[in-house]
């Protein structure tokens, strides 16, 4: 799925391995992750070059991963430096450390925002982040 992918950034390549792991469930772990997370995630990432680049999590009603801004409205949006949201994935940084250090900004449901991490887990147990 090459058109999540956003030349300059890290953030794609495992955007893109979060879209073939939800590619590769069945209807049954696909229900049963939609059910768990309940929100829809939209991902704002700025690169070393200051630019921009939105993807969005649906795990609310579609269980995908497209890029652009969220539709409907996304119920958190997460703001992030590309090597924090790829620290994040791999595993390397804690959310909350990442929330109250300044390095993640949230808005919206804020609860909601520490399902990302098992979003990701989820991801890098079916895809290799």
């Amino acid at each position: 799925m090459s058109d999540l992918k956003i030349e300059g950034f890290k953030a794609s390549d495992i955007i893109s391995a979060l879209n073939s792991a939800f590619s590769g469930f069945t209807e049954q772990e696909r229900a049963t992750q939609i059910k768990k997370t309940n929100g829809i995630f939209e991902l704002r990432i700025s690169n070393a070059d200051k630019t921009e680049a939105v993807w969005t999590i649906d795990l609310k009603k579609s269980g995908s991963v497209y890029k652009g801004p969220a539709k409907p409205k996304p119920d958190v949006t997460l703001i992030f430096s590309d090597d924090v949201f790829t620290q994040l994935a791999e595993g390397k940084l804690d959310g909350q450390k990442a929330f109250l250090t300044g390095k993640l900004k949230a808005k919206g449901n804020i609860m909601l925002a520490t399902k990302l991490d098992g979003v990701l887990k989820t991801a890098k147990g079916k895809a290799k982040l």
